[in-house]
């Protein structure tokens, strides 16, 4: 077992003396804040114990702000990596100390999601939500945008006359490229399908919107069954996959384009289809990742979660010194295409 570093090991990582270490650690004599900076950027790269007093020292000087994040669905691997990420965005921010507060929400009715933002709302300075669209958190997002309080929607845009920026793909972008991919993968046209996990999920919506569209004027000889709705869980996903393939021996494609993805590709491996149906998913999850390796998964798109939260907490920062003008309505991120050779 690796022991853990030592402050001789930060003071080489950070090419400074053991002494300058100590007088950040222990702030008995004022450092340069370049040379502070830099042990600081040391000790979160080689992982050193006291990492959360030397950004204490460093920062004690600079603002304070809460932030305040919900995501979905707890139990996916997804949602567990996204939170992690907006940890680690949260504690590499140089401009400001934040405090971040990190929740999950599994159900998805009106009632619960205002309840959300009302609660998230109350300890927090800007917010930055995964949720559907519906009037009722249109509404409440109109209340925290009157109040002052900044609201980003991720992943998937809601209230768009009223919050205050989108960061995430370009999912019409996102939804073209799976059916290109069908499309070239096939290894002859025939019959199509799409999951959804709910049409409340405008960036559901834009996916569906793009795959079709791309097979409406480059893939005319496919055909594109009517959307199919998961509410992206494994489960249904899995026994409307094994009935697509009894009912439509002619199936070609299928494209995931929200969560569930699990119960897709476990029903292709079941029913021995893997390589003869082009699959395509969400994110690089463990499940992807061994679909992508056996060829059950012909390709995933990945959300660049670290460059994303990054951007978010920038964002998030300026909008609650600058205001609101000061931030765009959308930032797209361009995303990663995995193919089995390149996992």
């Amino acid at each position: 077992m690796a022991s853990r570093p030592t402050i001789s090991d930060l003071a080489r990582a950070a090419g400074v003396s053991v002494a300058t270490v100590d007088r950040v650690l222990n702030g008995r004599h004022k450092v340069r804040e370049e040379t502070a900076r830099r042990v600081y950027e040391a000790a979160n790269a080689i992982g050193y114990h006291a990492i959360g007093l030397i950004r204490q020292r460093v920062f004690e000087d600079l603002p304070q702000y809460r932030l305040g994040f919900s995501l979905q669905r707890p139990s996916q691997a997804f949602y567990q990596n996204f939170a992690r990420e907006i940890e680690i965005a949260c504690n590499a921010c140089t401009t400001a100390r934040i405090v971040p507060q990190v929740d999950f929400i599994n159900a998805q009715t009106p009632a619960a999601m205002t309840e959300m933002l009302r609660q998230l709302s109350a300890r927090n300075q800007a917010l930055a939500v995964v949720a559907p669209d519906y009037p009722a958190t249109t509404a409440m997002v109109e209340e925290l945008k009157d109040r002052g309080l900044p609201l980003f929607c991720l992943l998937s845009d809601f209230a768009m006359d009223v919050r205050q920026g989108y960061i995430g793909l370009n999912n019409m972008k996102v939804g073209r490229t799976a059916a290109w991919m069908i499309a070239k993968g096939a290894k002859r046209p025939g019959k199509v399908a799409i999951f959804v996990g709910s049409h409340r999920f405008h960036g559901h919506e834009l996916r569906e919107m793009g795959f079709r569209s791309f097979f409406r004027e480059k893939g005319q000889d496919f055909e594109v069954l009517d959307t199919l709705v998961n509410l992206d869980t494994s489960e249904i996903t899995h026994e409307a996959t094994a009935n697509l393939l009894a009912q439509h021996p002619d199936l070609v494609g299928l494209y995931v384009a929200g969560g569930g993805m699990e119960g897709a590709i476990s029903a292709i491996r079941e029913e021995g289809y893997a390589g003869r149906i082009q699959l395509i998913v969400n994110e690089l999850t463990p499940e992807s990742k061994a679909g992508l390796a056996d060829d059950v998964v012909t390709m995933a798109i990945n959300t660049p979660l670290p460059a994303l939260c990054r951007e978010l907490v920038s964002l998030m920062v300026t909008a609650i010194e600058k205001g609101g003008n000061a931030v765009p309505g959308q930032t797209f991120l361009p995303f990663d295409i995995l193919l089995p050779e390149n996992i």
